[in-house]
């Protein structure tokens, strides 16, 4: 892989950047304290703003290498901080990195993370030279599968009670597309 780290990415109603620690009270406010927007992933809401904070503060540090990807998702036209998106796992040995991403329920069906992995996908295969990214969804969340078919990633199977969210143990349907099969977005 030809790790670039976090660059900003634009598009057409999107900026996809580095977070700050600034931008705690919009991610707060905007998803991190939301149980309805946390309910399938691994990680709690914010029960204050504080916890938002000290993770914006981990994540800036991390920054500072080359193979961590965690974008802020902005909407331009509100200049407000959104979401996130970036790799939860990166896998040096068969060039391949995992996508996680959560948005503001606000902005829920509206295609705004479907255009923010299009352009994640884009970036890994055209820039980082990836040769496999891979998504999962707990099943009781199939929006989240929909966004992954938007941005032409297939379907390989369902792994029966192999990972945990705020749910508890659950289902995960799994998502991957090769470089040789993009067709780009």
């Amino acid at each position: 892989m030809n790790h670039k780290g976090t660059q900003i990415i634009e598009t057409k109603r999107l900026i996809l950047r580095k977070f700050k620690v600034s931008d705690a009270q919009q991610m707060f406010d905007n998803w991190a304290n939301d149980s309805e927007v946390t309910k399938y992933l691994t990680w709690p809401s914010h029960g204050n703003i504080e916890v938002t904070k000290e993770l914006l503060s981990d994540w800036v540090q991390n920054y500072q290498n080359n193979s961590y990807y965690n974008w802020c998702i902005e909407f331009k036209e509100t200049a407000q901080a959104i979401g996130s998106i970036g790799a939860v796992k990166v896998l040096e040995y068969i060039n391949s990195v995992s996508i996680g991403y959560c948005i503001s329920k606000e902005y829920w069906s509206k295609g705004i993370m479907t255009e923010a992995l299009g352009a994640i996908i884009k970036f890994f295969f055209d820039e980082v030279d990836v040769n496999r990214i891979s998504a999962t969804h707990d099943t009781n969340n199939p929006a989240s599968g929909r966004v992954m078919a938007k941005c032409g990633m297939k379907y390989e199977g369902t792994f029966v009670q192999a990972a945990c969210n705020q749910q508890g143990i659950c289902d995960i349907a799994v998502y991957g597309l090769v470089k040789r099969d993009y067709t780009g977005f």
